[in-house]
């Protein structure tokens, strides 16, 4: 089973001109959900998937599929799927989410070339909205295809114009019917580039995912009391921003005690602050942190959480303020299929390509789909970590090595 880099690499590098961005170091691309952008792109892969001989079909949130039926199949047994997300964040990469679909796109064009008889379909997909840029808070089209959101909540969800995700797939000709089900798949496979260097510093050129990392999202609260910062004495006042500092270190100090203690692969980061009046010469008079909570096991997450909770309440005790902690968002740690992780490690030694097991500290589409179906990630190196940036770079040979994985892997599957 022969990939073709060439074919590969033309495909995504046409993908990277719809939202260039000229004037950036490296390959930069905006494509969000609904924009001209997005039309091109999804134009262009609905043309290489029927240049293919795929039969194509879009349902009512923008998902495109393309499914693959070999003559010595049964077209009625449940399908192989793979693929990922055409969208990007803003100012993002040519990589993240293109190498997943156009790789899906090559193994089929690379199991039809071989003499590999299989007894499945083979989908390719592309899922809407995966960033969650413009609607939604992310994984929008997997969310749908899973069952967690409807079609109509999804429909509904707004930009920050006011414009639905109705009326901008509706404008681009992507407003679909009906609703894929992910659960209808007999196993589900996602190439992703790895954003995090554990593959390069190893030298390997693909990862397969034991685990996906759980999410717990907490917003902290703290209430002051906001006066002059030259007539205030020191002593008589309500900063919660000094306040708000100390949970901050506090989330620090508890996830590196985890890591030491129970998990490596705990994290815990304060990434927004709200502070109001948020004026140099005004005393802080109210802060509003959002906490990301993540490990791939669930005890530690918790254990986070307490922390959290236990600096909350000692600041409160400590200093002349009210804290509250609320944990509106929470997703478990999601493990992939063992049979996905072994037809992914068995057609990397079958390829001749050294991989390499590890954890996902973000969250894929794969995370949605986990829930419904068997599911496996598989992860191709990403040069000094960098993702979500135009300095997003995986080498060319790494793409068709971690290519060649997944279309063994596929046609594994799809030979019952």
């Amino acid at each position: 089973m022969m990939v073709s880099e060439e074919r590969l690499r033309a495909d995504i590098e046409a993908n990277a001109r719809f939202g260039a961005l000229a004037d950036v170091d490296g390959r930069g691309r905006t494509v969000l959900t609904g924009t001209e952008a997005n039309e091109l792109a999804r134009d262009r892969f609905v043309d290489r998937l029927e240049d293919a001989g795929l039969e194509v079909r879009i349902d009512a949130v923008g998902n495109v599929v393309g499914r693959w039926d070999p003559p010595e199949a049964d077209s009625t047994a449940a399908p192989v799927a793979s693929g990922s997300h055409l969208d990007s964040v803003p100012v993002g990469g040519i990589f993240d989410g293109p190498l997943g679909v156009y790789a899906a796109l090559e193994a089929v064009r690379a199991i039809r070339e071989s003499d590999q008889s299989l007894d499945r379909p083979i989908d390719v997909v592309c899922f809407s909205e995966e960033e969650g840029q413009r609607f939604g808070n992310g994984l929008l089209g997997s969310s749908v295809a899973t069952g967690r959101t409807t079609v109509d909540e999804a429909l509904a969800f707004e930009d920050d114009s006011g414009t639905v995700l109705e009326d901008a797939l509706e404008h681009i000709g992507y407003r679909g019917s009906g609703r894929l089900n992910a659960a209808a798949w007999d196993a589900w496979l996602e190439l992703h580039v790895e954003q995090g260097t554990k593959l390069e510093r190893a030298g390997a050129s693909a990862g397969v995912v034991t685990s996906i990392t759980g999410i717990t999202h907490c917003y902290v609260d703290v209430a002051g009391e906001a006066d002059h910062a030259g007539s205030t004495p020191m002593d008589d006042r309500s900063d919660a921003l000094a306040a708000a500092s100390e949970i901050v270190l506090d989330v620090e100090d508890a996830a590196n005690r985890i890591v030491a203690d129970h998990s490596a692969s705990a994290v815990g980061t304060v990434g927004k602050a709200s502070v109001s009046p948020n004026a140099t010469n005004v005393i802080p008079g109210s802060v509003r942190l959002g906490v990301d909570v993540r490990d791939v096991e669930p005890e530690s997450m918790e254990s986070l959480v307490e922390a959290l909770e236990e600096s909350a309440r000692r600041v409160e005790a400590e200093r002349v303020v009210d804290v509250t902690v609320t944990r509106p968002y929470d997703i478990p740690p999601e493990p992939m299929a063992p049979r996905c992780r072994d037809a992914m490690l068995e057609a990397g030694a079958a390829s001749g390509v050294e991989t390499l097991r590890m954890h996902s500290g973000a969250a894929h589409d794969t995370m949605n789909v986990a829930r419904v179906t068997d599911a496996g990630l598989l992860f191709a190196p990403s040069r000094d970590g960098l993702s979500h940036n135009p300095q997003e770079w995986t080498e060319w040979t790494d793409c068709a090595r971690a290519t060649a994985v997944l279309a063994e892997a596929i046609a594994r599957l799809a030979d019952s």
